[in-house]
């Protein structure tokens, strides 16, 4: 069985779904999902993503969007459909929330499961990728296995 340890920022759509559970062809997949609620220490990185993308009515939103302890609910929310949807299209599937050093936990949690590869599944961050200061660049340098990001797809 193939590991994937695969790290999200919101729930997975039916594209996403069918995009990484296809991967590996007919190998069979296990998932690892890892997701970290929304900081508020990221806003400005977000609206300036948001600017970037000509989403200035999003840039505007950041503020609303719930962060910290108020985002706890909707981020076990994300992450118990994505690990319904990953079940339901045939894959293993375990997730943790992160609150804290998502690298850290990326990197125990690859040593502990022995998973052949991690997956990023992300929004376009300009910001931090220029500066490779975002998930996958950092995972990179953190985890002894291939790490591949994907951009996520919305509904």
């Amino acid at each position: 069985m193939f590991t994937s340890v695969l790290m999200i920022e919101k729930a997975l759509s039916a594209i996403d779904v069918e995009f990484v559970t296809t991967l590996h062809g007919d190998d069979s997949v296990s998932f690892v999902v890892l997701m970290q609620p929304r900081g508020d220490q990221d806003r400005l990185l977000r609206a300036v993503d948001d600017v970037a993308l000509g989403e200035l009515d999003q840039a505007v939103r950041e503020g609303e969007e719930p962060e910290g302890s108020e985002a706890m609910g909707p981020a076990q929310q994300a992450l118990d459909h994505s690990l319904k949807a990953l079940r339901e299209a045939g894959c293993e599937a375990v997730g943790h929330l992160v609150e804290d050093h998502p690298l850290d936990v990326l990197s125990k949690i690859t040593e502990e499961t022995d998973a052949d590869e991690v997956i990023v599944l992300t929004a376009p961050h300009y910001v931090e990728e220029f500066f490779h200061r975002d998930w996958a660049s950092r995972a990179r340098h953190k985890v002894g296995v291939p790490v591949l990001k994907l951009y996520a797809h919305s509904e």
